[in-house]
């Protein structure tokens, strides 16, 4: 990727545009001098459909010199805005300058409609019938497209409705995942559980915290290997918040149900993301948000 980044690719646009540039002047003055031998009647003996002749005349004035401004605004526009390589510009402007830009003077036209919000807590927020339909448009732009536009989730992505919380499910939990992101990482673990036959063991021990069909025998033989994946989950398989390690006992399956699932699981483990919403929603916009994500599961109906 250096040979990319050097000064050299620099140098070779802006090299490559100003003798763009050079290369229209110059054919216009050849264009211009260049004199072509001409009939008496003034055609250059070039004939089409029968009784179509090419007349040698000048180029129009006017055109000749629309062309000349053109090339004059180009250099020009070359001055004033980064064109020539890394060549910054006179007037210092940047893509990345004029999109921050943008982002304040919307902020700063959306900042009364979320004063009103910013005094009250998310569970006041979630009985706010204003509110809630701005997080209902927040989840819709940013969230939607991995939780869904039920919030119902999918296989490897959260369902939003039910109160099972990977990273905890109160309001500042929640709005810590918002901001911040996160990250769940499960390590391949079949090398720590034993051979292919323990880790199926394992698989049905795990299936058996849930109540969820299982062989009773295999399960008996991987309660013992279960103690690799104790670290994070815990003995008694209930998870741990903090490290965003799911409840094995209470029947909800992010990446899929049955023994090849969990069998998976363990023998090539998981790394999801979450990426952090900091960068592209304020903190005013990020607490409706949160208000918004707490109460679905909090709605009449919602799965505990």
């Amino acid at each position: 990727m250096s040979d990319f980044t050097s000064e050299f690719w620099s140098w070779y646009v802006a090299g490559l545009t100003v003798v763009s540039i050079l290369a229209c002047l110059i054919l216009l003055w050849v264009s211009g001098t260049t004199k072509v031998k001409a009939s008496a009647d003034n055609t250059t003996g070039h004939v089409w459909d029968g009784d179509l002749q090419e007349m040698n005349n000048p180029l129009p004035k006017w055109w000749v010199y629309l062309f000349i401004i053109t090339v004059l605004f180009s250099l020009a526009y070359g001055l004033l805005y980064p064109t020539f390589g890394k060549y910054p510009g006179l007037l210092g402007w940047t893509s990345g300058g004029q999109h921050k830009a943008e982002v304040a003077k919307v902020e700063k036209a959306i900042a009364p409609i979320y004063e009103q919000f910013a005094s009250k807590t998310p569970p006041q927020l979630a009985d706010d019938a204003p509110a809630m339909a701005i997080g209902e448009r927040l989840f819709m732009n940013n969230c939607a497209q991995c939780h869904g536009s039920d919030a119902r989730g999918a296989k490897g992505f959260p369902n939003l409705t039910d109160r099972d919380w990977l990273w905890g499910g109160d309001p500042d939990a929640i709005k810590t995942t918002i901001t911040n992101g996160r990250t769940g990482v499960m390590p391949p673990m079949a090398a720590a559980v034993g051979t292919p036959d323990d880790v199926r063991n394992v698989a049905h021990y795990v299936l058996s915290l849930s109540g969820s069909p299982h062989d009773s025998v295999r399960a008996a033989l991987g309660r013992s290997k279960f103690g690799a994946c104790a670290a994070c989950h815990g003995m008694d398989g209930k998870g741990n918040t903090a490290m965003g390690a799911p409840n094995l006992s209470d029947n909800t399956w992010l990446h899929g149900w049955g023994e090849e699932a969990v069998v998976r699981a363990v023998t090539k483990g998981f790394n999801n993301q979450m990426p952090a919403q900091a960068g592209k929603l304020n903190a005013d916009q990020i607490h409706v948000l949160t208000a918004y994500v707490w109460g679905l599961s909090k709605k009449p109906g919602s799965a505990n």
